[in-house]
């Protein structure tokens, strides 16, 4: 009670009384104009000026696949050879990962993990970061395929190979990722195939609509090439990084093809660009009409996420839009808009509590979360060590 809702859908409500039985919301209004009977509730948390916020949804990520970066036997996130369709980021998933706990104290509910490396680097799987194990966690298992496809771009550096060698090999990539497309499908059409291809298996649901095909592609003739691959195919695609996205708008548009932004905080691609670019991305897009959301890269720096969408905010988008960047948007790209995104009626009872704005580093504190109703343990290592020192030094309340 008396906490501002932010809804997910671009609304929020000021002073807020949202209500859940068996893990599902049964209640979301105005306070001011509602009567609780009594015994409706077991619990009642009075949260006078804090704020309420949906989940947020961690697109694009190797969190629960990668460790520590400089061990190799903790990173998980890529197979050997360079044609993968198969590998599933779902059964790599560690639930006892302790970089897990310190995403999800800053509000991160949920993870996209996803196989990196190669061409085609397997099937992603959306996670709830708690459960016990992978099958306890998972959400939404294989939702897609991932494909890095051939860099377009020639590049005249000193480190560089020759402009006729990176047009060689960007060529073999793209024959290479055509015949394998072109023989999963023949595998997908055929009836009884005399032989089961754990490859082709893993990529009918490309065809048949059950998975989306994930692009990472940044430079406009990338987007272009794969937009329209995907329209050969029949096939449903959505962008990943995207920096030349709105140069491609157009297509993009056209062919209903959604964005994941991978990175807010970075330089701008080329040198005539302005240095605030990546920032403003966000709102020219949305003022293009273009669908998208925002991820942050990496695994540990996953926490970042919210202050990337408050950098989006901070250049146009409004606050609303933002926080939607990082709940509702990628909920529907990720095909988990029922389960995940939104604070309403009938939906499921996930959302957190912040002191502050979540999307303001110097106000965002994470006071409580809840996943299905279920009420979540936000300490991690880091927390006990501060608690473990503050009271070493007799500095603990």
């Amino acid at each position: 009670l008396n906490a501002t809702a932010h809804l997910g859908d671009g609304t929020f409500i000021e002073n807020a009384a949202i209500g859940f039985v068996n893990g599902k919301f049964n209640l979301v209004a105005d306070a001011g104009t509602i009567r609780l009977e009594k015994g409706a509730y077991d619990t009642i948390i009075n949260l006078g000026g804090k704020h309420i916020y949906p989940g947020l949804i961690a697109a694009n990520t190797v969190l629960g696949i990668r460790e520590i970066g400089a061990v190799r036997a903790t990173s998980d996130h890529r197979e050997v050879g360079g044609i993968n369709p198969s590998a599933r980021s779902l059964i790599a998933y560690n639930t006892d990962s302790r970089v897990a706990p310190t995403i999800k104290s800053n509000g991160i509910l949920f993870a996209e993990v996803t196989p990196q490396g190669g061409l085609v680097s397997g099937s992603s799987s959306v996670m709830k970061l708690d459960g016990w194990n992978y099958e306890d966690a998972v959400l939404k298992s294989d939702i897609g395929i991932h494909v890095n496809w051939p860099s377009m771009r020639v590049r005249d550096a000193w480190w560089a190979p020759k402009p006729e060698e990176q047009k060689k090999r960007s060529k073999k990539q793209l024959d290479d990722l055509k015949q394998l497309f072109n023989d999963a499908y023949s595998y997908y059409k055929s009836d009884k195939p005399e032989l089961i291809n754990q490859h082709f298996e893993a990529m009918n649901g490309l065809f048949d609509g059950a998975k989306k095909l994930f692009v990472h592609a940044n430079y406009v003739k990338e987007i272009i090439a794969a937009v329209n691959f995907g329209k050969q195919y029949n096939i449903k695609v959505v962008i990943v990084g995207g920096s030349d996205a709105l140069m491609a708008k157009e297509s993009l548009i056209e062919n209903e093809v959604p964005v994941i932004l991978t990175n807010i905080h970075r330089l701008p691609s080329r040198n005539d660009e302005a240095i605030d670019m990546p920032y403003r991305l966000p709102f020219l897009l949305k003022e293009a009409g273009v669908e998208f959301c925002i991820s942050a890269p990496g695994f540990w720096q996953v926490r970042n996420l919210p202050f990337h969408a408050g950098t989006a905010a901070a250049y146009g988008l409004s606050k609303e839009e933002a926080l939607q960047s990082i709940t509702s948007w990628p909920a529907k790209i990720l095909g988990i808009e029922d389960e995940a995104g939104m604070i309403k009626n009938q939906g499921n009872a996930t959302l957190i509590v912040s002191d502050g704005d979540v999307l303001d580093m110097r106000a965002s504190n994470i006071t409580h979360a809840f996943i299905n109703g279920a009420e979540l343990d936000l300490s991690n290592i880091q927390s006990k060590l501060y608690d473990k020192y503050m009271e070493k030094y007799g500095l603990s309340n």
